[in-house]
């Protein structure tokens, strides 16, 4: 491993990563080493990491390297790998942006929730093909202290549970993951949305997302929101014909969800890169050793 490892951060409604360019794979990143780069007292700080990898470079991308050229390695801030991240794909898509690898307009990126369709505008907002959800069947319910509500099971590509509550401080302080059951409904954990109405079409939410905590904000969730609100709502865009779109409020900023007849959805948003810099080595060697 080089003696400096270069590395940028960005965020997506203040969902924030660490990015770590890789284009052939070079570098080993543990779990003990991205949980040192995503501590937000001794590292750089973060939700999560971006590792950027060419599809043809990784061995769970290759097969998708004909579609797309880029693979957008996620880890979640304690170094667990994730299947996608919303919020990080369109970070992912402004680094190769900036980094020269795209231009405004459509792209392919390729995440272990399959093939992401992006498309850059001009006005500086990402909107990214999240796919189509699913919706198990079966009765979940997730608990916060003395209260417990019932939950809409969703599967963005990840696990979610998505509760409809009267007050946001219901979801308390959202450290620990939420209980829930029963626990055969999400053997690997879940994302946990709590969910109030702000007004037609328009709902703000909380989450706890599996292996970071609370988050400022987080796609994949918000999408889930959107679904479980819309079906809530009575409407399901495959009956009907009409697109569904709810602008779904994080706390750090705004997002807007539109799921349309053929079931696909799309998530558009901001991304921003903010700063990049070089990981010192040596630092890195120190804090991850045991």
């Amino acid at each position: 491993m080089s003696m400096r490892i270069p590395f940028l951060k960005g965020h997506g409604t203040e969902n924030d990563f660490v990015i770590v360019p890789d284009p052939e794979n070079t570098l080993d990143l543990p779990p003990a080493t991205v949980a040192a780069l995503c501590d937000r007292r001794a590292g750089i700080g973060g939700d999560g990491l971006l590792h950027v990898v060419r599809s043809a470079a990784h061995p769970e991308a290759k097969s998708m390297s004909a579609e797309a050229e880029w693979f957008m390695d996620y880890r979640n801030g304690d170094g667990s790998i994730a299947e996608m991240c919303g919020n990080g794909v369109r970070v992912f898509a402004r680094y190769l942006q900036r980094a020269g690898h795209v231009t405004e307009g459509d792209l392919a990126i390729a995440t272990r929730g399959g093939v992401k369709t992006v498309h850059i505008a001009k006005d500086g907002d990402i909107t990214v093909g999240m796919g189509k959800a699913l919706l198990p069947e079966g009765d979940v319910t997730v608990s916060v202290g003395e209260r417990s509500w019932p939950a809409r099971n969703v599967n963005m590509g990840n696990p979610h549970a998505v509760a409809f509550v009267d007050d946001l401080t219901h979801a308390g302080d959202l450290y620990a993951p939420p209980p829930f059951s029963p626990p055969a409904a999400y053997p690997d954990g879940v994302n946990v949305e709590f969910v109030v109405d702000r007004g037609p079409g328009h709902v703000a939410m909380r989450v706890h997302e599996r292996g970071s905590g609370e988050t400022r904000s987080c796609g994949t969730g918000a999408c889930a929101v959107a679904v479980a609100a819309a079906r809530r709502d009575g409407a399901d865009p495959a009956v009907t014909g009409t697109p569904a779109t709810y602008t779904v409020d994080v706390p750090g900023g705004t997002l807007v969800i539109t799921e349309r007849p053929d079931g696909q959805i799309e998530m558009t948003g901001p991304a921003l890169i903010v700063a990049e810099g070089e990981i010192d080595a040596g630092w890195l060697e120190t804090a991850t050793a045991p």
